[in-house]
């Protein structure tokens, strides 16, 4: 992220200063002073690496900064690391197992620590881990049972719904003073759910990139040319019994190229990460799009153009001005008319988006939603997911994108307006149920327009919700619809009938302290966006192998 952007973004923070009405005003210093609350818990100590304080609008927070420059910090971290067992090969698994296989050779490191990858007999991945260079022969290719065994760091890459199943044998094979590896909250869920607890002999640590795997590679192998280019990532510690833990984390964080590492705790994790993934990451802009394309083909538009002002006007236009301009940007970015039109979409659609952002959270913070992931995960063999992309929209979708021309993509306000409303009905829940504001920035915006939608805008949004982790597939069909709906019965309906713009939803928009935050992250960020060609040929989008045609 250049400095210009930056400087355009902070200018976009401050564009407003006008007070906001009284009841809203009120209900931002409650929200701030929990995130100020949560931001001070998440305080830690690190005797390898260097950490930095940073203003999140108001909120300190601390973090580590990554880069090749401190790769070599991880030999002192990992000091007491021989062997790391990378379990499964999904999204993340591929991406995470050869980039720590990478800086470890970087640093000298290749003979001092094995990383091995654990599969269940008869795996179809094999072939595919083979293919990156981990192979039987030489013992980096194993047995899932096996190489947790022999593992000083467990990472646990496996599905949710297989890590439900499967804990406690795997807790049983761990070595004492081992630590367990988590990039997702989601098993915490799960024991909590049914009573469980960690054995209370090893370290339990998260690190989660926010991004999907081939984007956490596609970034790493990018940032060889430019230094910290990587995806985000948090970390926890929920268990330190060889008083090392948090420094185990944050190598395994900085060897995943990550250009900043914040931290958060387990909880805190799989609520913001299986929420966001069913709102504005995934399951909210595939049900917007779906809405937004059938209202301007009964409007009249043709049915490319109707893709265009919708699909490609957000994974395009408007999520790369956020990437580099903020929010704000985006309606800045507008002539008067636009603004007007924007801000009319905005205030409409504000409410309806946070009613199921809001219902979405409870869900995944009661447990609900894992029970429910657990649950469709024992009929997956019978129910197996197809694909979405079948459908009139998602074809007309792959002509357009087969003869589009970037500078050609509108940046249509209407859309633009419902767009980040969901967005910020998104930042909004998080930070009224006390979220901080890295974890709100990373979850909610920055995972979004600099690792997932890249991704669905070279090879389409219906690609994404095929491909990515089964609970983010089994989330995205579960509750796009929900947003389609309410958009659609109640925001589009009210416009229809005349709604006008709220002050009091622009006001707040305007001086929203979020943008102040995300103007902190861009500081954060390296100078690169990540690369990503439509026929996914830098091997880092490739097709998940049960959707390969036969």
């Amino acid at each position: 992220m250049a400095l210009a952007w930056t400087h355009a973004m902070r200018m976009a923070a401050g564009a407003s200063t006008k007070p906001t009405h009284r009841g809203q005003r009120r209900r931002r210093r409650e929200a701030t002073r929990a995130c100020a609350k949560l931001a001070k818990d998440a305080d830690f100590d690190t005797q390898v690496f260097e950490k930095e304080a940073v203003d999140f609008a108001g909120s300190k927070e601390y973090i580590v900064r990554g880069g090749r420059n401190v790769f070599s910090n991880v030999k002192d971290a990992w000091k007491n690391i021989k062997t790391v067992g990378v379990i499964g090969w999904g999204s993340q698994a591929p991406a995470q197992s050869q980039n720590i296989r990478d800086t470890l050779q970087e640093i000298g490191m290749e003979d001092q620590v094995k990383v091995m990858i654990g599969l269940r007999p008869g795996s179809k991945s094999a072939a595919e881990a083979e293919k990156a260079g981990f192979d039987p022969e030489n013992g980096t290719l194993g047995e899932v049972f096996d190489v947790i065994k022999q593992s000083d760091l467990v990472i646990l890459l496996i599905s949710d719904a297989a890590q439900a199943t499967l804990y406690p044998k795997i807790l049983e094979a761990m070595k004492p003073g081992a630590t367990l590896g988590l990039s997702h909250g989601f098993l915490l869920g799960v024991m909590q759910s049914e009573g469980a607890a960690f054995r209370e002999d090893i370290n339990v640590v998260l690190v989660a990139p926010k991004g999907m795997g081939p984007s956490v590679r596609r970034l790493y192998e990018q940032g060889r040319e430019v230094n910290g280019a990587g995806i985000n990532a948090s970390f926890a510690v929920h268990q330190d019994v060889t008083g090392d833990a948090t420094d185990v984390a944050l190598g395994w964080s900085v060897a995943l190229g990550s250009p900043f590492t914040f931290k958060t705790t387990l909880e805190s994790e799989y609520k913001s990460d299986i929420y966001g993934e069913r709102c504005i990451l995934l399951g909210a802009v595939h049900g917007m799009v779906e809405g937004l394309f059938r209202r301007y083909v009964r409007q009249g538009m043709s049915e490319e153009d109707a893709f265009k002002h919708s699909a490609e006007s957000i994974t395009g236009r408007v999520s790369k001005t956020i990437s580099t301009k903020g929010m704000l940007g985006v309606y800045n970015m507008l002539d008067d008319a636009g603004k007007e039109e924007f801000m009319r979409a905005y205030c409409a659609s504000l409410k309806p988006a946070m009613d199921i952002c809001y219902e979405c959270y409870e869900e995944v913070a009661s447990c609900n939603e894992i029970r429910s992931v657990v649950m469709h995960g024992a009929r997956l063999e019978r129910f197996p997911m197809g694909k979405i992309d079948g459908t009139r929209m998602w074809q007309v979708g792959k002509e357009v994108r087969a003869t589009r021309k970037e500078e050609d993509i509108p940046l249509n306000p209407f859309t633009a307006g419902v767009y980040v409303a969901t967005m910020m009905a998104t930042i909004l829940t998080l930070r009224e149920k006390g979220h901080s504001y890295s974890e709100i920035c990373n979850e909610s915006v920055i995972e979004a327009v600099d690792s997932l939608n890249p991704y669905m805008h070279a090879r389409g949004v219906a690609f994404m919700v095929d491909n990515c982790s089964t609970t983010a597939r089994l989330g995205s069909r579960k509750w796009a619809p929900r947003f389609d709906y309410n958009l659609e019965q109640q925001a589009y309906v009210a416009i229809d009938e005349g709604s006008g713009i709220d002050e009091e939803i622009k006001q707040a928009f305007l001086d929203d302290p979020v943008h102040q935050a995300l103007a902190a992250c861009a500081d954060l960020r390296p100078s690169v966006d990540i690369s990503v060609s439509a026929s996914g040929s830098e091997n880092a989008g490739s097709v998940r192998p049960e959707l390969v045609a036969s």
